[in-house]
């Protein structure tokens, strides 16, 4: 079963170009630099007592990290003065110490950063599932599928990195490098002009790449949601391709899309090898300058022997936590694009406020009675285009009254399909208003458009659970099994699903058992009798059964029905006879409206459809 979900257009960031090769799509949005930080300040303030135990622990560390080096400063002083062999002694002994804490105090540290990533990455996945459930179909089908798997595998994947290793590591060298600094001027604050002279070697090293690394990492993630896109449509579409002779051009599309990829990610190569050799000569110019001018101090009598070896010593320290810092800002700017391409996600799936109503909530009586008062439905002058230039729908105006049945009959093409999405707010109209009980629906938000409008087509979906779990999926909160079995009653699947061996706590989907399409069918209608909708948009629902047993459950639906508003676009004409009124849907528009014996009457289009389906 299809909920609808929102369907008033929304403009895209990234729009991707068309080419021959390439169809037309629009990505989902990728949300602007402020919503990342916003959302990362706001972790901050949900887990600042984490954060600040991290900072604390390893400042810890840091410090005792630190004592080495200036411990062994004050030997060399100390022997030039004359000492003893137990105070050199004890100041090995306070080196192991300070190691054996550094040690310590950086496996707590490390241990809460791990706890603190794990927690962030748990809500950003639950967020992102959530904004991915809430997604209105239309964008799905202009983003096309490779832009979404893109987003929930790799970019994910990506983010599950930066959350665990780099973010943890990157706090980790922030801590570590600012006590060092501290370190080498509480030893000499002359001593910091040395150490400091990477610092416009980085700045102007740095700043060149972070101008031209995010643009190259969107274009990056986003061809590989190209590269999916073609080979979901390649291999989903094999046996057509090859029924059209349509291999080399497809491969040729695969080879564009490769060729994009490799150009992206060739690109950010690029960058990071124009920028690591700047960075690599920022690392060594620093101790070369501290020792130079430690020892220019030392013979100035301004610096002893032992702090112009501390400072030599914590200078070259300093380049461990700076390497990793700086390495780790391009796993956080990979990270950082993945982060923007995920909460885009949430743009497109909270075009409308929520207003804190459950979504598709059902009434608490037996789902195989009525339980939702129908509701009226009425298009005036409405009009679609999948694209500018190719109007779909041409003002069509139609109106239902309450509990009416109306079928839509009419040659493939016609715009039978997409005049039900547009009823069911999946798709918003180019022009023109789709209103149910006087209500705008795209001026709805998602959840009260499942409320009060259900699709159901011939495209249904197992998922990998038990049997009454799937059936349950379609309301919120607890449902009993009594109430399931009531379900597969109204659609007469209670039989079969007897007969299997754990009944409704089989297993389905894949890797276990298979169902036909006719059973998949069926489950889609028993979830529809839980949805209980005050419209129903039946769209060809029944197409993959058997028209004996199609017939059985069309009858057998007549009692979950009655006292609902249902659209049923349809094939079989047995179908439309039942209606209270039909609609012969022809070149976008409604060409004939009425009941069954007044379109034969008039002898029109409708009469030709009955008298081919009937053989005469």
């Amino acid at each position: 079963m299809t909920a609808t979900t929102t369907g008033a257009a929304e403009d895209h960031q990234g729009a991707a170009p068309h080419t021959p090769d390439r169809p037309h799509r629009e990505i989902l949005p990728i949300t602007d630099s402020a919503h990342v930080r916003r959302r990362l300040a706001a972790a901050g303030r949900t887990h600042w007592r984490i954060l600040v135990s991290i900072v604390a622990l390893h400042a810890v560390a840091a410090i005792a990290g630190l004592a080495a080096p200036w411990l062994l400063g004050t030997i060399i002083d100390a022997v030039r003065d004359g000492t003893t062999a137990a105070r050199i002694d004890l100041t090995v002994a306070l080196i192991a110490v300070a190691v054996l804490v550094h040690a310590a105090f950086t496996y707590g540290s490390v241990a809460q950063a791990i706890r603190f990533g794990e927690g962030f990455l748990a809500e950003l996945r639950e967020d992102f599932m959530r904004a991915v459930l809430r997604l209105p179909l239309a964008k799905v089908e202009r983003a096309g599928t490779g832009d979404l798997v893109t987003r929930t595998g790799r970019d994910i994947g990506h983010l599950a990195h930066v959350v665990r290793y780099s973010l943890p590591e990157t706090i980790i060298a922030v801590v570590t490098c600012t006590l060092t600094i501290a370190a080498i001027g509480a030893v000499h604050p002359l001593l910091l002009l040395p150490a400091l002279t990477s610092v416009p070697v980085f700045w102007l090293g740095t700043r060149w790449y972070l101008r031209r690394a995010p643009r190259g990492y969107d274009r990056e993630l986003a061809t590989y949601g190209d590269l999916t896109q073609g080979m979901t449509d390649t291999v989903e579409g094999a046996h057509t391709i090859e029924a059209l002779r349509r291999a080399e051009r497809m491969t040729a599309r695969g080879d564009a899309n490769i060729s994009r990829a490799y150009a992206a990610e060739r690109y950010t190569l690029w960058l990071r090898s124009v920028w690591f050799p700047i960075l690599d000569f920022g690392y060594g110019l620093p101790v070369a300058a501290t020792f130079l001018m430690g020892g220019w101090l030392y013979t100035q009598d301004v610096v002893t022997l032992g702090q112009a070896t501390a400072a030599t010593l914590f200078t070259t320290q300093l380049i461990q936590p700076l390497d990793r810092l700086i390495m780790q800002l391009d796993s956080l700017m990979y990270g950082f694009a993945a982060m923007r391409r995920l909460l885009g996600v949430r743009l497109a799936s909270s075009e409308h406020p929520a207003t804190g109503h459950d979504t598709a909530t059902a009434a608490a009586a037996s789902p195989a009675r009525v339980t939702a008062a129908a509701a009226a439905v009425e298009l005036r002058d409405v009009r679609f285009a999948y694209r500018p230039d190719q109007e779909v729908l041409h003002g069509v105006d139609l109106a239902l009254r309450p509990g009416e049945r109306l079928a839509m009959v009419g040659p493939s093409g016609a715009g039978k399909s997409t005049l039900g999405k547009l009823i069911a707010g999946i798709h918003g109209p180019t022009s023109g208003t789709v209103l149910v009980d006087g209500t705008d629906l795209a001026a709805l938000p998602a959840h009260e458009q499942r409320s009060r409008v259900v699709l159901v087509t011939q495209e249904t979906h197992v998922f990998g659970d038990t049997l009454g779990e799937n059936v349950a999926l379609a309301r919120e909160g607890d449902v009993t099994a009594e109430e399931i079995w009531a379900a597969l009653e109204a659609v007469d699947a209670a039989d079969w699903v007897r007969d299997l061996p754990e009944g409704l706590d089989t297993r389905v989907g894949t890797g276990a058992l298979e169902l036909d399409p006719a059973h998949t069918q069926q489950l889609a209608l028993a979830r529809l009798v839980l949805a209980d909708p005050r419209v129903l948009i039946l769209d060809e629902a029944t197409s993959l059964i058997d028209p004996g047993a199609a017939r059985r459950l069309e009858r057998s639906l007549n009692g979950v029905l009655e006292g609902r508003t249902v659209v049923a676009i349809a094939h079989r004409l047995h179908t439309a006879h039942d209606a209270d009124r039909i609609a012969v849907v022809e070149n976008g528009g409604i060409t004939e409206l009425g009941t069954h014996d007044e379109l034969l009457a008039r002898n029109g289009s409708y009469a030709s459809l009955w008298r081919t389906w009937h053989g005469e």
